[in-house]
């Protein structure tokens, strides 16, 4: 048996090791903690026990996974998006669980040796089974800037009312488990009890909350701060768990009255740490239930349930989609992107089998293929597109329709320039050259903003920059330039991929936030990288050199030479305690000053005898005696030199050792 403190780090050593092999293979970290869990827990090498211990403490990951959303919870957002989330969000919810009952009841019927299932466990899986995976989705629909197209909206409203179904979801099951023989009673009463706490937190609460934050901001400590967020959050979860409810409840509610005040953002940042840490603890603890062997042998019960939920879900969602009034190319992507299981799922089928509501065999068999469900994800919606076109007869009669809308926009256009992108810096683009007198076709993948652009007179059409067809029909051969105006690093390599084929000779201006992508881009044939940050940071030298007196003639000579160097300069900063999650090899450029001591091996010898080019680092300043020197090869280096290197992580280390050992 082992300690608590063995436990610990079992649970930390298995988590490390499994997020980084999914990191690895671009898959999300949630699906390494739920294989974790499985390889750790009691039903495979039984590394750590299935406690109740554990239970309890991986609880607090959905509290804190619930105060989250209640800080994403906005009363305008919800109203302005209200037709499709309480639409077609609440359609998929009821239906759903409905069509679940509607199963249990026809399987206790026909078969009750095998599968005799409660109408109130089929209530309880019919609500995980309604839960889609808002971590996974919403990552792929920003990697494939989708999040603003017809479908990527319609998914996020059914993915924001299945948030909201959650709530009282966790109320109604453990309601439905009670005694029977006043079912009606126990629901009237864990509602009542409902509706007086959220009457009173959101009231005496909101009331409350905005005057103690500004208390313990005034006192200027980031640990008080700290300390009363989670004070808050667990308080709230107490008193719902007090009244007979869910601790998720509480959190949540309190994290829509955060949301309401002016420290949304820093709490966001500050609670975090703790949401991720427990609630990758959260989704161990539900791998840890998964026994392997049992589902090996009964792998024909889980292929069947994984394949009839998810064709199930796909037909439902894209049929009420269509019903809804989409097109049958959106009601198909809406219905891919929303067919799998979601961490909500996990939630209650947890509750539900700590209930005993659902037999354990059962939810074995659930689980894995709910597992299964969201492993399959990204690769389905990989090729959406694809399975799109082959389902529906019409979309590739819509989609050249769409095509054909832009060709005639853009026939007349010689040597215009695309712009892919419409936003803030698309639109400010189109401004200035329409005051020079150039054209230029724009594409975007948001409906709304394509609408109101057109109106206005813009030249702008519905369509992805990073598909061949579009950069075609918006006129690439006869085009001037091409410049992509949002700094997404995946979305802007496929599209430089595309031109290379169609028109290789094309000039493509490229947008990224920092230089880390900047190599990369103009290796896949980018001809300019502007990286908003440097290009920031050069404005605000400029700007400070000029009211502090230097010449204008001379600021603007230095920022050409730092443009003509592209960039050289300006490039990699002190990062600091930073660490940048989208990079996890750590390979981006930065700085890091070395300071010589008495026993540095580098004192005395001059720059060229250090071949420090030979690690692909390189010396952008020596300071000695608070003045910067002229460098050369020929200068020798003294006790106390200050060596500022510029470098990757790893280089950098191997470069400093050179200058110190």
């Amino acid at each position: 048996m082992f300690s608590g403190l063995e436990i610990t780090l079992i649970l930390l050593s298995a988590a490390v090791l499994g997020v980084v092999a999914f990191r690895m293979l671009q898959l999300p970290p949630m699906l390494g903690y739920l294989v974790v869990g499985m390889l750790i827990g009691p039903h495979a090498l039984g590394l750590v026990e299935d406690s109740k211990n554990t239970h309890q403490l991986a609880e607090f990951g959905v509290v804190f996974l619930m105060f989250s959303i209640g800080l994403e919870f906005s009363l305008p957002k919800l109203f302005a998006m209200r037709k499709t989330v309480f639409g077609l969000g609440m359609a998929q919810v009821l239906f759903t669980i409905a069509a679940a009952m509607a199963l249990g009841w026809v399987m206790a019927m026909l078969l009750p040796q095998l599968m005799s299932i409660s109408w109130q466990a089929s209530f309880a899986l019919g609500g995980a089974l309604a839960m889609s995976s808002t971590a996974i989705v919403s990552k792929m629909l920003t990697e494939r800037m989708e999040l603003e197209s017809e479908h990527g909206r319609r998914i996020i409203a059914i993915l924001l009312f299945q948030d909201l179904a959650l709530v009282p979801l966790l109320i109604m099951v453990p309601a439905l488990a009670g005694n029977q023989s006043h079912l009606l009673e126990t629901l009237a009463w864990a509602g009542f009890k409902a509706v007086i706490v959220l009457v009173l937190l959101l009231f005496i609460g909101q009331k409350l909350m905005r005057w103690w934050f500004q208390v313990v901001v005034k006192r200027r400590s980031q640990e008080l701060f700290m300390l009363n967020l989670l004070l808050i959050v667990l308080g709230a979860a107490w008193i719902t768990e007090m009244a007979g409810l869910s601790l998720a409840l509480g959190s949540f509610v309190v994290g829509m009255l955060i949301s309401e005040t002016e420290y949304k953002h820093q709490v966001e940042e500050d609670i975090k740490p703790f949401r991720d840490v427990l609630l990758g603890l959260f989704f161990i603890t539900i791998g840890m239930l998964l026994n392997v062997m049992l589902v090996l042998q009964n792998w024909w019960l889980v292929l069947l349930l994984l394949l009839v939920p998810v064709l199930f879900k796909f037909v439902l969602i894209a049929g009420l989609a269509k019903i809804f009034g989409a097109s049958a190319g959106i009601a198909l992507r809406t219905g891919l992107g929303l067919a799998q299981a979601g961490e909500f799922g996990f939630v209650l089928l947890n509750q539900a089998g700590a209930l005993q509501l659902v037999d354990p065999f059962i939810i074995q068999l659930i689980l894995a293929a709910m597992v299964l469900s969201m492993l399959l994800t990204p690769f389905i919606l990989a090729q959406s597109d694809a399975i799109v076109l082959k389902l529906s007869a019409n979309e590739w009669m819509t989609q050249s329709l769409a095509l054909t809308q832009i060709a005639s926009r853009t026939m007349s256009n010689q040597k215009h320039v695309i712009i892919a992108g419409f936003g803030r810096g698309g639109q400010s683009l189109a401004k200035l050259l329409e005051e020079e007198g150039r054209a230029y076709h724009a594409l975007d993948l948001d409906p709304e903003l394509v609408r109101d652009a057109q109106a206005s007179g813009s030249h702008v059409s519905y369509g992805d920059a990073a598909r061949r067809e579009s950069l075609v029909a918006a006129g690439i051969h006869r085009a001037a330039v091409l410049v992509v105006t949002y700094a997404s690093t995946p979305s802007a390599l496929r599209l430089l991929h595309c031109v290379h084929e169609l028109a290789p000779n094309l000039p493509v201006i490229v947008r990224s936030y920092d230089d880390a992508d900047l190599e990369k881009l103009r290796a896949a044939g980018a001809t300019e990288v502007v990286p908003e940050a440097i290009e920031g940071s050069m404005m605000l030298a400029s700007h400070a050199l000029v009211l502090l007196g230097v010449p204008l003639r001379r600021v603007v000579n230095r920022i050409k030479a730092a443009r003509s160097e592209r960039y050289a300069s300006f490039r990699g900063y002190f990062h600091g305690m930073e660490v940048d999650a989208n990079d996890p090899n750590h390979l981006q450029t930065r700085l890091r000053s070395v300071t010589l001591s008495d026993k540095a091996r580098a004192i005395g010898k001059p720059l060229a005898a250090l071949e420090l080019g030979i690690l692909e680092v390189d010396i952008m300043a020596v300071r000695r005696d608070l003045r910067n020197l002229v460098l050369s090869d020929d200068l020798i280096l003294a006790l106390g030199d200050i060596v500022v290197l510029r470098g990757a992580i790893k280089p950098l280390a191997l470069a400093e050792a050179r200058l110190l050992k």
